[in-house]
């Protein structure tokens, strides 16, 4: 069966779907997204990630492209048309189209809105964290906004592709100061020796998950203690647990940080036991 997207207004074939030349997305990275995780037929934490896409529109000024109850109508609906159990929804908002220049279009000019949603195997994901990911670090080299849910993301492209070229699956930003921020694409965590659950504060220079808010409440259910600080690369490395967190992966345990192994080098107990709980504990619509 052919894939469906929303594209302005329109559900097409995927293959057809196209934006304007002068979309600023295109342009610029003039605009933002969100992903949710569809699990079981259920879009999973839509409330959290459209609150959040709601903050990014706001902090960019752009409008909302249609209302809300509409945008999960048009969610709902394309993981309907694409026949998705398991996989996720993409959305992506951008300030529009309008003729090249810097400055803001002029007044009326409608945001641009597009829909995608792709099947995942579940198997496969469990395999992944069966067997643990791999992550480098690398220098921090984005702007202070990542915040914002932006699609300017250039250099988490480019840590994503010299972690791929060094074996491994993910890459960690790093301060100068040693301390870690997040991943090109996920939220970084440790396990500490004391079992305590680590990850930096999301008030600034991360973006908050939303895997990694539900995260918090899924501990809180299993009796495990958070702590929302800064951690380094070396404790990261000593630490008794490693793992990231992300709508497209939910929980993976890191099993390797710079070639070096994290403890015995494979998948801990608390990583696989928050990612086993997590379903239950996230909010979820039906798709």
């Amino acid at each position: 069966m052919p894939r469906i997207a929303y594209v302005n207004g329109r559900y097409v074939a995927h293959s057809d779907a196209s934006v304007h030349i002068e979309d600023r997305g295109y342009q610029f990275a003039d605009g933002v997204y969100e992903v949710c995780e569809v699990a079981r037929g259920y879009i999973v934490d839509s409330k959290r990630h459209l609150d959040r896409l709601d903050r990014s529109l706001s902090e960019l000024r752009i409008d909302w492209p249609i209302n809300r109850a509409a945008l999960v109508h048009v969610m709902r609906e394309v993981v309907r048309r694409n026949r998705v159990r398991n996989g996720l929804v993409y959305l992506q908002v951008t300030r529009g189209v309008a003729p090249r220049d810097h400055f803001f279009p002029a007044p009326g000019t409608r945001s641009a809105l597009v829909v995608t949603a792709k099947r995942s195997d579940p198997a496969v994901l469990a395999a992944k964290a069966a067997n643990g990911l791999k992550v480098i670090t690398v220098p921090e080299n984005r702007w202070d906004r990542v915040d914002i849910k932006s699609v300017g993301l250039l250099p988490n492209v480019l840590a994503r592709q010299q972690a791929k070229e060094a074996g491994a699956q993910e890459a960690w930003f790093v301060d100068p100061d040693g301390t870690v921020k997040e991943g090109a694409a996920t939220n970084a965590w440790i396990v500490t020796k004391d079992g305590v659950l680590v990850t930096r504060p999301a008030d600034h220079g991360i973006l908050r998950g939303i895997t990694r808010t539900t995260l918090m409440e899924v501990a809180q259910k299993l009796g495990l203690k958070v702590e929302e600080r800064g951690f380094t690369v070396d404790e990261a490395k000593s630490a008794k647990e490693a793992f990231i967190t992300a709508a497209t992966m939910v929980v993976m345990p890191i099993v390797a940080i710079d070639g070096l192994p994290v403890a015995n080098g494979h998948p801990g107990s608390v990583a696989l036991s928050l990612r086993e709980a997590f379903f239950d504990v996230a909010e979820k619509i039906q798709a």
